[in-house]
């Protein structure tokens, strides 16, 4: 009795031994050739142009390994000579496992492409938040009814019972699904993307850092961080700075005597217009700049409209503009006036004398 007790502890110690062997033998295996295929394959993708190739290599990266640990739990499984139930819920659960992970790969995938093209596209400093949640969100719910529907779930009536929840639901949150549907629609419109610089109506100029899923944050010129709801961003009036390129105009007023020869003072701000555009970063010189004349109250006004190649720096330049302008008219002893008005001032005496009212005869 003791030996065939013994026999059969020693036959289980065999089973679970072997098991144990035959999964980290897979594992292991598996560890190998990942570390000599991503290395192989990071390699063949460094050489080519696409990027797309990396992205997925980044994704897999993690999930790669679940792979190996659950095959070799799958290689393992019929060692342990499990009961014939016990053994299938074991291999549904690793097939469950499977697919969960794949899902969750394809979910990182897609997050990187919409990334990747989001930036290619010229989204900035990051690409929208709101895009890479709607694709993981759709592909791990394709994940999961997959994983139900191997279970032996009927995933029609859970689906029924999903939407009546969230008819139920989107009644409670219209604010909240208002603002998911404005972000989605700036983003497919493209007429605002992160890293512009707008000016919105209402709050004023800034830079967009990113759009969500509810909001989006605009750094502004005073370096404060404001939330606008995205259905008011798709209601406001928005000017982008950055469309249909970043390039702006500047425009400085320049008032000069009446005194003054109109061309001399023109041919002057063109040289110096000259000089500027080789010694000043930021401005775009294929734009060739523009002399506007006209006559003032007091002066006559000369507007010069240059162009810098992007909002950020047009304030600089048309504050080193101005200043080169000026020191160049008084160099040139092109006088600028003050302000002129004339006052006339009536004396006591020239006041008319008052007119008494006229009394009517009866």
């Amino acid at each position: 009795m003791r030996r065939t007790v013994g026999s059969s502890i020693v036959a289980g110690l065999g089973d679970y031994l072997s098991a144990a062997i035959i999964f980290l033998i897979v594992v292991s295996a598996g560890f190998l050739l990942r570390s000599i295929l991503v290395r192989w394959i990071r390699r063949w993708a460094a050489a080519t142009e696409t990027k797309i190739d990396d992205i997925i290599i980044g994704a897999i990266d993690k999930p790669i390994i679940v792979w190996f640990v659950l095959g070799g739990l799958y290689a393992a499984i019929p060692y342990l000579n499990l009961a014939p139930q016990l053994s299938t819920t074991a291999e549904r659960a690793a097939l469950l496992a499977l697919i969960l992970s794949v899902a969750w790969a394809l979910a990182n995938i897609a997050g990187g492409i919409i990334r990747f093209y989001g930036s290619k596209i010229g989204a900035g400093l990051q690409v929208s938040s709101l895009g890479q949640l709607l694709a993981k969100v759709a592909i791990l719910s394709i994940g999961i009814a997959i994983a139900l529907a191997e279970l032996g779930i009927e995933v029609t009536p859970i689906i029924a019972s999903l939407g009546i929840g969230a008819l139920a639901i989107a009644l409670a949150l219209q604010d909240t699904l208002a603002n998911i549907f404005s972000g989605f629609y700036v983003l497919a419109e493209k007429s605002v993307r992160v890293g512009d610089f707008v000016r919105i109506e209402g709050v004023g100029e800034g830079r967009i850092l990113d759009i969500g899923w509810r909001s989006t944050r605009i750094l502004t010129l005073p370096n404060n961080l404001v939330v606008i709801p995205n259905k008011k961003l798709a209601e406001s009036i928005v000017t982008n700075y950055d469309l249909p390129n970043p390039a702006t105009n500047l425009d400085i007023t320049v008032s000069v005597s009446y005194s003054e020869d109109p061309d001399r003072v023109e041919a002057i701000l063109r040289d110096e217009l000259a000089r500027a555009a080789a010694e000043l970063s930021g401005l775009d010189r294929s734009f060739e700049p523009l002399i506007r004349f006209s006559m003032g109250e007091y002066a006559l006004n000369f507007t010069v409209i240059y162009r810098s190649v992007s909002i950020s720096e047009r304030g600089r330049l048309q504050h080193e503009l101005a200043k080169r302008i000026f020191k160049r008219l008084q160099s040139e002893g092109v006088e600028i006036p003050f302000p002129a008005r004339t006052i006339f001032v009536r004396s006591e005496d020239a006041r008319p004398a008052s007119v008494k009212p006229r009394t009517r005869r009866t």
